[in-house]
C-alpha cells in the first residue's frame, strides 16, 4: 500500500470522525433541551398544584369557620328547652284521641265518647296546673302544643257532632276555619322566628324554642264554653234531653264567643313573643 493511500485512508477516518463528534454533540444538545422543557413544565406544573391546594386550604378553613361562627350565633339566639315533660305528654295524649273520638261518635257510642271527653279535659286543666305549678315542667313547646291539642280536638268533636245532625253544620264550618286561621298563623311566626338559614329540620325541631304563645283572655273562655257545648251536646242523647234550649243559647254563645276569640287575637299585641337567648350575669365583688 502506497504512502498517498494511506494518507487518503487517514483523512476520511479524521473527517468521518469530526462529523460523527457533531451530529453526537448536536443530538445530544437537542435532547438536553427536549429534557429541561419536560422537567421546567413538570416542575410548572407540580409548582401550580401546590399553589391551587394552597389557596385552597385557607378557603376551606374559611368556610369552617364562617360554618362554626355561624352555629355558635345561632346557639346564642335559639334557646334549646326540655321538651319531655308531663303537660306535653297530657297535649300529645289528647292530639291521639281526638281521631278516636270522632270514631266513637260516629259508632253513636256516646256514652264512651263523653267518658273520654271528661278525660281530656281534666288533662287540660292538669298540664295547665302542672306547668304553673313546677317550672321545670313549662315549655314554649307547650304554648305552642297546648292551644293546637285543644283546637284539634274541638275541630274534630265539631265535625263529627255536625255529621251526626247533633250540632250546626253553619257553628262546625265558623270554628273549624277559624281554628285553621290560627294554626296557620302560628305556624308563619314560627318561621319568620326561626333565624337563617331556615331549613325545614330546624322548622320542626321541637327543642328550639324561638317563639311563646299566648292566648288571649277571650280565647280561654271560649275554649270552655265550647267543651261544655259538646259535653252537653253528647250527654244530650245518653240522658234525653237533645234540643233542649239551655243547648240552643249555648249554641248562640258558642258561635259569639268564637267570633269574639278570633277578633281578639287580631287586635291583641301580647299573643306571641319572640325569643332571645338570656345571657347570665355575673355580679362584680
Amino acid at each position: 500500500m502506497s504512502y498517498l493511500t494511506i494518507l487518503c485512508l487517514k483523512r476520511s477516518i479524521t473527517f468521518n470522525k469530526y462529523w460523527l463528534e457533531r451530529y453526537l454533540r448536536r443530538y445530544l444538545i437537542q435532547h438536553a433541551k427536549v429534557y429541561s422543557t419536560g422537567i421546567s413544565n413538570h416542575h410548572k406544573n407540580y409548582i401550580a398544584k401546590k399553589e391551587c391546594i394552597g389557596r385552597k386550604k385557607p378557603l376551606r378553613l374559611q368556610v369552617l369557620q364562617d360554618i362554626k361562627q355561624t352555629k355558635r350565633k345561632v346557639e346564642e339566639i335559639i334557646e334549646k328547652e326540655n321538651i319531655w315533660t308531663i303537660p306535653n305528654f297530657l297535649c300529645i295524649g289528647r292530639i291521639l284521641t281526638s281521631p278516636y273520638l270522632s270514631y266513637l261518635i260516629l259508632s253513636h257510642d256516646y256514652k264512651v265518647a263523653l267518658s273520654l271527653l271528661v278525660i281530656a279535659g281534666f288533662s287540660d286543666i292538669a298540664d295547665g296546673w302542672i306547668a304553673r305549678t313546677w317550672k321545670s315542667q313549662a315549655s314554649k313547646l307547650g304554648s305552642f302544643l297546648d292551644p293546637v291539642a285543644d283546637k284539634l280536638l274541638v275541630g274534630t268533636l265539631f265535625l263529627s257532632l255536625a255529621w251526626i245532625g247533633l250540632v250546626p253544620i253553619p257553628l262546625a264550618c265558623l270554628v273549624v276555619l277559624r281554628d285553621v286561621a290560627l294554626v296557620s298563623a302560628a305556624s308563619y311566626i314560627r318561621y319568620q322566628s326561626l333565624p337563617p338559614p331556615k331549613t325545614l329540620s330546624r322548622y320542626f325541631d321541637p327543642t328550639h324554642a324561638t317563639v311563646q304563645l299566648a292566648p288571649t283572655y277571650i280565647s280561654k273562655i271560649n275554649t270552655g264554653i265550647q267543651l261544655s257545648f259538646i259535653a252537653g251536646t253528647l250527654a244530650a242523647p245518653v240522658f234525653h234531653f237533645i234540643n233542649h234550649p239551655v243547648l240552643e243559647v249555648l249554641c248562640y254563645v258558642t258561635a259569639v264567643t268564637t267570633l269574639a276569640g278570633g277578633v281578639s287575637y287580631l287586635i291583641s299585641k301580647n299573643t306571641y313573643k319572640f325569643l332571645r337567648k338570656k345571657t347570665s350575669t355575673k355580679s362584680s365583688n
